[in-house]
């Protein structure tokens, strides 16, 4: 929880959420393109982590997002006919009986597996893509390392998620990355 190599709770979690978030939305290779909220960091502390956030994301289909510490861990989404929420081992839905709905033919069914290690190792033989590639993982918790940049500079951020760049702030956009120590180069 020390902000030189973690972002604490928010960057242990946050990337298995929303990467939960962006699947059902259809948004696996995007990101949203304002974020602004607040955390409460502690003092006089050995962790530097917020213990508290809050922090809303807008993407580019208007649609919005909150990742907040003061919520129950898991994703929560809210639609036209009830709601959805899952999280490690739990899954309900209001009303109850959605969860028995039947997806038809045509619509979209998710890649399932119940032990991602298992589908690493069969995916490296197959050559088949895993649950989660990479490049999915990574725009996951960019969410989240985002949510951080805006809570540590007290302003929204605006992203370009194609680009991947902060736009217009240009001391948010330095807190990307880290200087590298000597001998160290990427």
């Amino acid at each position: 929880w020390i902000l030189d190599y973690s972002g604490g709770q928010l960057t242990d979690w946050s990337g298995h959420h929303i990467d939960i978030a962006h699947w059902g939305l259809g948004l696996d290779l995007s990101g949203p393109v304002e974020i602004e909220g607040k955390g409460t960091y502690p003092e006089n502390a050995l962790s530097a982590a917020p213990s508290q956030y809050r922090f809303a994301c807008k993407y580019a289909t208007g649609m919005e997002m909150t990742v907040a510490s003061d919520l129950p861990m898991g994703t929560h989404w809210f639609g036209e006919t009830g709601e959805v929420f899952v999280t490690r081992g739990k899954l309900w839905t209001k009303p109850e009986g959605l969860i028995d709905s039947r997806i038809e033919p045509g619509e979209t069914r998710l890649y399932r597996s119940r032990d991602h290690h298992r589908n690493f190792l069969d995916c490296v033989k197959t050559r088949k893509t895993t649950i989660t590639p990479v490049e999915i993982a990574h725009r996951s918790i960019s969410v989240g390392l985002l949510g951080e940049i805006a809570m540590l500079t007290g302003r929204k951020i605006r992203w370009n998620p194609d680009t991947e760049e902060i736009v217009g702030d240009p001391g948010a956009g330095a807190l990307l990355g880290r200087s590298y120590r000597e001998p160290w180069t990427l």
